[in-house]
């Protein structure tokens, strides 16, 4: 049995950043200070860092002289909330880089993104095209898409009637919008509890739905975030990372970000390793956790010097 399978992730270290607007990011480090490498995991939409539980303790086991960081987007999970219209891509972006200057200055980073996580590092990237082959090293997009959104899948809606009418509600009744979500969180609570333990499969589509419902990500904040969904476009970033090691991961059975959206980035950057994983939808991290690090392994193992990326193999 391999000894870096026996040991268990270190203890957190908890950071609060605060933003060059004010906005208190929280973040949590977790590996040796002086890691090597740092691996940044972004989380989607309406999520929050807790859901890159298992990948992230799957990464510290296979890299003990790595660091993992993982934070909250703003008006997300611990984080504090902010104007509505700073809930945009840019400002992602943004404070991606504020993160970044007061955890990691210095050293070879390898940028993960889940879903808008992903968006947030190819906005990292439009912004700072100069870091991508120095400080930025390697680059993870999971389930996400370079433009396009209101285009394919479930994004479509994005220029529906209907969501007109939703972001109108929330806007003038934010609270009774607010209350309706919780009741319907509450609803879809089992089927979440159900995709996280894995004792038995649940459907993308019903995922989708009660990820969406069960998060207690405030109304406001889902709102402002999808309406910066409809015209976003870094098209332009997928050409600086033909420069690096780049993985693109995507669910057959997305419903978000369809396979389409995977397929076209990987065709715009150089060798990129594109992953399907069959039958999985949008929260992949969640139901196929051993698929997404056996590929972010090949990620960082490409990303990075050997010293840095090599696994523990001895035999206890």
């Amino acid at each position: 049995m391999p000894i870096a399978s026996t040991l268990a992730p270190s203890t957190p270290s908890h950071v609060t950043v605060r933003t060059a607007d004010g906005v208190d990011l929280a973040v949590r480090e977790y590996g040796p200070h002086d890691g090597e490498l740092t691996v940044v995991l972004l989380h989607g939409h309406c999520s929050r860092a807790e859901l890159w539980t298992r990948i992230r303790d799957n990464l510290l086991r296979r890299y003990p002289t790595a660091r993992v960081v993982c934070y909250d987007h703003r008006g997300h999970g611990d984080s504090a909330t902010a104007s509505w219209r700073t809930y945009n891509l840019d400002q992602l972006g943004r404070d991606l880089r504020d993160v970044l200057d007061a955890v990691a200055p210095i050293g070879p980073v390898v940028l993960v993104g889940h879903s808008m996580g992903g968006m947030a590092a190819l906005t990292y990237i439009s912004q700072h095209p100069h870091e991508i082959g120095t400080r930025i090293t390697g680059v993870g997009l999971i389930a996400t898409a370079a433009n396009g959104l209101a285009d394919a899948g479930i994004g479509r809606l994005l220029c529906h009637p209907v969501i007109s009418l939703f972001h109108a509600a929330v806007r003038t009744a934010p609270t009774l919008m607010h209350h309706a979500k919780v009741l319907a969180g509450k609803a879809f609570a089992p089927v979440v509890r159900t995709a996280r333990s894995g004792r038995r499969p649940v459907g993308p589509r019903m995922l989708t739905l009660a990820d969406a419902m069960h998060n207690p990500t405030p109304i406001v904040t889902m709102s402002a975030y999808l309406k910066a969904f409809a015209d976003y476009d870094r098209t332009d970033a997928l050409a600086t990372l033909s420069r690096i090691p780049t993985l693109i991961l995507c669910g057959t059975a997305d419903l978000m970000t369809p396979p389409s959206h995977s397929i076209a980035m990987a065709t715009a950057v150089d060798y990129a390793d594109l992953v399907l994983i069959e039958g999985a939808g949008h929260s992949v991290i969640l139901e196929h956790p051993t698929r997404v690090t056996e590929a972010l392994t090949r990620l960082i193992t490409r990303a990075t010097p050997e010293t840095v990326t090599r696994p523990l193999a001895l035999v206890a």
